[in-house]
């Protein structure tokens, strides 16, 4: 039956809903909000990478890969000349998205990943090259591997999200 997706999206949808489904089905009051107890508030992946600091540095690694490795220029060529407003929004994003401060919805709201990017064309390839660059940046930036893994996957089923081309 039509699922209602492009075909593209289909592997990271259906990812979506089962892990929807498995958290239901195991942990029904995960779903319910309640402030983080002080453990939990220290263990956030905000904090284990260095809080400000370190996001800050892996953000600008990222961009400045971004800005000279020649295999990612298609997702180059997709941001400003100057990347310092693409830079700080990543960093006000990644802050809350690690548990750090929420500083993208404080200002801009919610973030709509998906509908903000839209406006550019973005297949494998971008989604490849963006991930190159962040894979780069995490390993330089990242001392904790295990961490550094879990974010890589977590951020890959968002890059695969942002596709919203079919690969030609």
């Amino acid at each position: 039956t039509d699922m209602g997706v492009e075909p593209y999206l289909i592997a990271a949808t259906l990812r979506l809903a089962m892990a929807q489904r498995l958290v239901r089905r195991l942990c029904s009051h995960c779903a319910k909000l309640r402030p983080m107890t002080e453990a939990e508030a220290r263990e956030t992946p905000y904090l284990r990478i260095g809080a400000e600091p370190g996001l800050r540095r892996l953000v600008r690694r990222f961009y400045e890969l971004m800005d000279t490795v020649p295999e990612a220029w298609d997702v180059r060529k997709l941001h400003p000349q100057d990347l310092s407003g693409s830079e700080e929004k990543l960093f006000m994003y990644l802050s809350g998205w690690l548990g750090g401060p929420d500083l993208f919805v404080e200002r801009f709201g919610h973030p709509r990943l998906r509908a903000r990017h839209l406006p550019f064309e973005i297949a494998s390839r971008e989604r490849d090259q963006w991930m190159l660059c962040m894979t780069q940046a995490m390993s330089e930036c990242v001392r904790d591997e295990v961490l550094a893994a879990a974010l890589l996957d977590a951020i890959g089923g968002l890059a695969d999200h942002m596709r919203n081309r079919t690969d030609s």
